[in-house]
């Protein structure tokens, strides 16, 4: 019953987060592909919010999804299949598509309940430690595959444990087979397929679950994952920076922190440092007091995504360390402190518990389109500037769908457009999303700067954007006045 009750709480959470966090880059890219538009046609010159919804709504076969992700992007396809079915199912609304991954992550978290139990971990610790942690929070809500990769691994993880303690091959191939959709659904899932094998020649009793279990997780690297590897490894060259061990080092110390405590040093302001290293120490201390020698996988599958992170940076010259990829961690660390005692897991659930309000209410972890947007909607009749970003996805999406329906909107996709006769204020999106957004957003910040109509601005500039108050308004309207006294025709 506590479990359960554990669950709902969890339930309602996580849609909490899912409704009030502002939509983001990368979930874009998710409901433009389900939709059949995987890169939006936008108008030229300015157009309204309300002129270009139908680009969030709308079908994609199954062919045209697995062909756009083969030359445009970087994952595999069973997420995005499954998000479109869901979609027609409920809805194209954004908040529809992060629900789906909502449901994925209560099933997780149930998955690690059944875990624990069947390994005699304290139930409520383990899951409520998975919940609580940043990066399962995060990446439960957003339209993206990260929840549905996670609640297949867990699927895999607890088959393949039941398998070895039973002696079930039958269990142990659709272990293999449920770590392999897992992979199917986000390519760095397979570390953890890749960790549970390992677990499983490491000891004679288990070896025997060992061949069917890597026939099953096999099956999907061969015949399914790598035709759409092959196709997209060189998709997005540029898109980490090149590899290097001390930065890689930074990157995985500073975003599992993250993953575990979100951006809690970030609201310390001048005690950030301090409060980072009390995380630290108390993250340390509860790791120590829960290592003993342990026959369980937990501690190969939670080390499995950073050291697979590392290797994949390695062989491929880049350093792809995110708080999101990290994430795949956190169920197996949870069932590893499980059991800690009281005086240590009641501090480090209540860090957790603060860095998922948070991530809930904090504008400083969200991203600033739809905070752009909205700064646009409380001045109406602007004129909103908005970059267009790497391929006209990321940026404008969000953008566009945190905006009201008459908001008038233009793209910028090379120099500024003319504004001397705007008579009208001006709201320069600065989201900083990607690099070419920040090369036009510079470059148009430049440009009304010097122009004597918008050189003054209105307020400050926030981080997510601009007001520019046209300063040359009512010399427009006293000049049209004139004209219409000379010639009323």
């Amino acid at each position: 019953m506590k479990a359960t009750t554990l669950l709902i709480f969890a339930a309602l959470l996580l849609t909490l987060a899912a409704y009030w966090r502002t939509p983001e880059y990368d979930e874009a890219y998710s409901l433009f592909l389900t939709a059949g538009h995987a890169r939006p046609v936008w108008p030229a010159g300015v157009f309204t919010a309300g002129s270009v919804r139908g680009f969030f709504s709308g079908r994609a076969s199954f062919a045209a999804i697995a062909a756009n992700l083969k030359s445009l992007d970087v994952h595999p396809p069973l997420y995005f299949w499954t998000l479109e079915i869901w979609r027609r199912w409920v809805g194209p609304s954004w908040f529809a598509a992060r629900m789906l991954s909502v449901s994925f992550s209560v099933a997780a978290l149930a998955l690690v309940g059944r875990i624990a139990a069947r390994t005699a971990r304290p139930v409520l610790p383990a899951m409520a430690f998975t919940l609580l942690s940043y990066g399962f929070a995060y990446t439960g809500i957003l339209a993206r595959n990260f929840a549905l990769a996670q609640v297949l691994a867990l699927l895999g993880v607890a088959l393949l444990l039941s398998a070895a303690r039973r002696g079930r091959a039958d269990r142990a191939l659709a272990g293999g087979l449920a770590l392999g959709a897992a992979s199917f659904t986000n390519y760095l899932a397979s570390f953890i397929g890749a960790a549970m094998l390992l677990w499983l020649a490491l000891r004679r009793d288990r070896r025997p679950m060992l061949a069917p279990a890597a026939a099953g997780f096999g099956l999907f690297l061969v015949l399914f994952d790598l035709p759409f590897f092959l196709a997209q490894h060189a998709a997005r060259p540029g898109q980490f920076a090149p590899f290097s061990w001390h930065h890689a080092a930074f990157l995985l110390v500073r975003d599992a922190g993250a993953a575990l405590f979100g951006g809690l040093p970030l609201y310390a302001g001048a005690a950030a440092p301090l409060v980072a290293l009390l995380l630290f120490l108390l993250f340390a201390t509860c790791l120590t007091a829960a290592w003993k020698p342990d026959s369980s996988p937990f501690p190969l599958l939670a080390a499995a995504p950073p050291v697979g992170l590392l290797l994949l940076g390695l062989v491929f010259d880049s350093t792809p360390v995110e708080i999101r990829y990290l994430a795949f961690s956190l169920p197996f660390l949870g069932l590893f402190l499980a059991p800690l005692r009281g005086r240590l897991l009641a501090p480090l659930l209540a860090a957790q518990a603060l860095a998922v309000v948070g991530l809930i209410g904090a504008a400083a972890t969200m991203q600033p389109q739809a905070f752009a947007a909205h700064m646009a909607a409380r001045h109406p009749g602007t004129l909103a500037l908005v970059p267009f970003g790497n391929d006209g996805v990321g940026v404008p999406g969000p953008f566009i769908a945190a905006a009201p329906d008459r908001q008038q909107i233009e793209l910028l996709r090379g120099p500024l457009p003319d504004l001397g006769a705007a008579d009208r204020n001006i709201v320069l999106a600065t989201p900083g999303a990607d690099a070419a957004s920040r090369a036009s957003a510079a470059t148009a910040l430049a440009a009304l700067l010097k122009n004597p109509c918008f050189k003054d601005k209105e307020e400050a500039a926030t981080r997510a954007a601009t007001l520019f108050a046209d300063r040359c308004a009512d010399q427009h309207r006293e000049r049209n006045d004139q004209l219409s006294a000379i010639d009323p025709d």
